[in-house]
């Protein structure tokens, strides 16, 4: 697929905020995130400073715009105190500033749910709680190194509900190891059971460099892993939970906006030990991914020392980490494997705006695919066919080239 027409001129589009907290209780073994046990104390007022100064470090990225949603992740951003998530709130909001409807979302272990706290979560600001179940059956969960149990994973929705959050998600896993098709279902089925808005239902996969990976269990054979999907999807449509996103399913339409912002290609500040960001910047009709360095220690050692480096765009890091500019050519792909992973996709126009590229640099092949019947314009909408879902990653081999370019 070769690019030769001009660049537009890129829009800038919606911000996001992630911050990332990279302790947890205990290190799950099919976990491949930034995340460290936390042998002590977590050193929370130190690491509350670093990202007050992360952010200020980044605001010039914001280039005006206001904050659309926050999500903490980690690691078990609920190990902090809710006076600290209320601390780096007030700061976001004074340094970033908010939209009047700002989407705030907490990730939490229910091996952390302690009512007091997490109705201090919610007079903080956090609006929605992302609680990491993954299965309510009790072998499963000592399998996947989890310090909850189904009672605490029962508790922890009660909880919440009474600190006063009406936005919840709950993370579910299948294909666990040895996992029957129905045990699959009595594990969904309680999900949807406690009336969440939204369910995270996905597939555990065996990553690098990862317990799993060095000592895989047995996982069902394909063919189990495919009625299971199909009786998940089944059980989840005759409970109206529409599917907007390949794993993402939500109620009363409480899509999780921040992770939609993700999907359309908007941009994101990404502060805290091993944060990523994505930034455009018109002026330059460039955009650049930026992350921050991985380990905790590394990253409050590099605020109190204060070596700052500049990259190309002449932002200053004290950080560490780094940046790429993503060239022209690995455009379409960075669009499609996110717009793509979405039911409906995203407008048409937003390929232009959000990537400075004209419609006319990837009509081919597209039109290829939608001869085969794997993608269609709807309503204005660039989105997969059923059977493009069900091949996304042929669909999206047709727009690979190489990425990026590193600064």
């Amino acid at each position: 697929m070769s690019l030769q027409l001009p660049p537009l001129v890129l829009q800038l589009p919606p911000l996001s905020l992630y911050i990332h907290v990279p302790w947890c209780i205990r290190k799950c073994p099919y976990c491949d995130f930034n995340s460290h046990q936390a042998n002590n104390n977590i050193p929370e007022a130190d690491y509350v400073a670093a990202l007050r100064f992360d952010l200020e470090q980044d605001k010039s990225l914001a280039q005006g715009r206001k904050l659309t949603s926050i999500f903490f992740g980690g690691g078990t951003p609920s190990m902090l105190s809710a006076q600290a998530i209320a601390q780096i709130l007030n700061d976001a909001e004074a340094i970033i500033g908010f939209e009047p409807d700002i989407e705030i979302t907490l990730e939490a272990n229910p091996g952390t749910f302690e009512q007091e706290k997490f109705s201090g979560f919610r007079a903080a600001g956090v609006n929605r709680l992302s609680i990491g179940i993954q299965s309510f059956n009790d072998q499963q969960l000592k399998l996947l190194g989890r310090v909850h149990g189904r009672d605490e994973a029962l508790r922890a929705v009660g909880v919440a509900r009474k600190a006063g959050f009406d936005n919840i998600n709950l993370d579910l896993m299948h294909g666990l190891p040895e996992q029957s098709v129905d045990a699959a279902k009595a594990d969904l089925q309680q999900a949807i059971d406690l009336a969440p808005e939204h369910l995270s239902w996905y597939q555990l996969t065996i990553e690098q460099n990862t317990a799993f990976y060095s000592a895989p269990p047995v996982l069902p054979e394909e063919e189990i892993l495919a009625d299971i999907q199909d009786a998940g999807v089944e059980l989840l449509a005759a409970a109206d939970y529409e599917q907007y996103e390949i794993s993402a399913y939500a109620r009363n339409k409480k899509r999780a906006r921040h992770n939609l912002n993700y999907w359309q290609f908007g941009d994101y500040l990404g502060i805290g030990a091993g944060a990523h960001g994505k930034i455009t910047f018109p002026t330059d009709n460039k955009i650049m991914r930026l992350w921050k360095t991985r380990l905790p220690k590394h990253y409050l050692d590099a605020m109190h020392s204060q070596k700052i480096s500049t990259n190309l765009q002449g932002h200053q890091n004290v950080f560490g980490g780094g940046s790429d500019v993503l060239l022209p050519d690995a455009l379409p792909l960075e669009f499609m494997m996110n717009a793509l992973r979405l039911n409906e996709g995203v407008a048409q126009r937003y390929f232009s705006d959000r990537t400075g590229l004209a419609w006319q640099s990837i009509s081919e092949p597209w039109m290829l695919l939608a001869k085969q019947g794997l993608v269609e314009i709807e309503q204005d909408h660039l989105r997969p066919t059923a059977l493009g879902r069900r091949f996304l990653n042929r669909v999206l081999q047709t727009f690979m080239k190489d990425e990026t370019v590193n600064q």
